[in-house]
């Protein structure tokens, strides 16, 4: 596979996963402060921060070569360790960000946890979804049939 091409993968990758997931944010840190304007600002600041950070991670993972008894490991699992690991850090930049706009800690903490679940369920459909799709890829590294 070239790097240009994959690079441009992550990149759509990264900017569709911001998409839905600031719009998560937003809603989330809405319901929580009770102030919708608190919820633009938080997701805003994510915007930037969140898709340096995810790029990144999209080329850690690219990079793993998990293998199981010789074998790629399945679609599935993979995506859900990455789904698990991208969580932990995206938790960590939220709350720090919500804690530095809202300047109440316990309003970092708050969405950081609230988000835990929704973001899980969100990522996690974003790369089943993303998996489907060839864009960026010259060749397939896993097979598209599980």
């Amino acid at each position: 596979m070239k790097k240009d091409q994959s690079r441009k993968r992550h990149i759509a990758k990264a900017f569709t996963w911001r998409f839905v997931a600031t719009i998560g944010t937003i809603l989330l840190a809405w319901i929580i402060i009770g102030d919708p304007m608190m919820g633009v600002k938080i997701g805003g600041v994510e915007l930037f921060t969140k898709m340096i950070l995810y790029y990144i991670h999209e080329r850690i993972w690219f990079k793993l070569n998990l293998t199981k008894d010789g074998k790629v490991l399945e679609s599935k699992k993979r995506h859900l360790a990455k789904t698990v690991t991208w969580r932990f850090f995206g938790t960590i930049d939220t709350m720090i960000i919500a804690w530095a706009i809202s300047g109440n800690p316990l309003t970092g903490l708050q969405i950081g946890f609230a988000e835990v679940i929704t973001k899980l369920i969100l990522y996690y459909y974003h790369e089943r979804i993303w998996y489907h799709f060839d864009y960026g890829l010259t060749e397939r590294k896993h097979p598209h049939h599980e």
